[in-house]
């Protein structure tokens, strides 16, 4: 995975800034459907991440769970949303200080919503899934690089996510599915030629479509990052920060 984001320049392919930077976060204080549906990518993006650092803090499974639904459930219905400024800088550092300052304090055992009171962000056997098929090395890595690298990996598969729907759409699945493997610097991954062999297609229009896809894919990922900023100039540095965990 590290491979399909370090291929990627972070100065190029320059998108324009998005001014609703930390929209997701700032539109989740009203009341409205959009306002609902930016609260739930929220929550959706960093419960995995904010989860993996609970359980690599101690917990077993079903209290990690119970404190991150705690903790989302006083983000959110504290209203500590209102106190979101664009002072606060990147959403990343922000929650994990929020998470730590929340697991900190003696009230998080009454706070813990626990399964089967109220609508859960994120199911059980869903959580549980992903934990199974998790390959991380959990024993050799802090609760915070446990953190940052599902943060990072999440991030990659919302751009990747949006990158196969925009071809879906075009109705080229078969070929996002074909220049996909050429994203990661795998040994068996198949050749530009392999791959127009196998589409009918000459090699320098394959060259051409994996240009583009590239193209796309670095837009679609400073779009994302820059929703998770407080000011424009931090997207670089957030992007680069991106690219080191997944390499590391």
């Amino acid at each position: 995975m590290s491979a399909i984001a370090s291929r990627q320049s972070v100065d190029g392919g320059a998108a324009a800034f998005n001014t609703t930077h930390w929209s997701v976060v700032l539109a989740a204080q009203g009341e409205s459907a959009i306002a609902r549906e930016a609260l739930e990518k929220l929550c959706r993006t960093y419960w995995w991440p904010l989860y993996g650092f609970v359980r690599r803090s101690g917990y077993r499974p079903e209290e990690a769970q119970d404190l991150t639904q705690g903790f989302f459930a006083l983000f959110l219905e504290g209203r500590d949303l209102n106190a979101v400024r664009r002072e606060k800088g990147r959403l990343r550092s922000y929650l994990l200080v929020s998470l730590k300052n929340f697991l900190a304090k003696a009230w998080r055992r009454e706070m813990a919503v626990k399964r089967g009171e109220g609508r859960a962000l994120v199911s059980l056997d869903e959580l549980l899934e992903r934990e199974r098929a998790d390959l991380e090395p959990a024993d050799t890595l802090s609760a915070d690089r446990i953190y940052e690298r599902r943060w990072a990996l999440t991030l990659l598969e919302q751009v990747l996510t949006r990158l196969e729907e925009d071809y879906r759409i075009a109705g080229h699945e078969t070929l996002f599915a074909q220049l996909k493997e050429l994203l990661a610097d795998e040994p068996d991954r198949p050749s530009q030629a392999e791959i127009a062999k196998s589409l009918g297609m000459t090699e320098n229009a394959v060259k051409q479509a994996f240009h583009r896809l590239r193209r796309r894919y670095r837009e679609l990922l400073r779009e994302e990052i820059s929703h998770t900023v407080a000011v424009p100039g931090d997207v670089e540095d957030e992007l680069r920060h991106f690219i080191s965990v997944l390499q590391a």
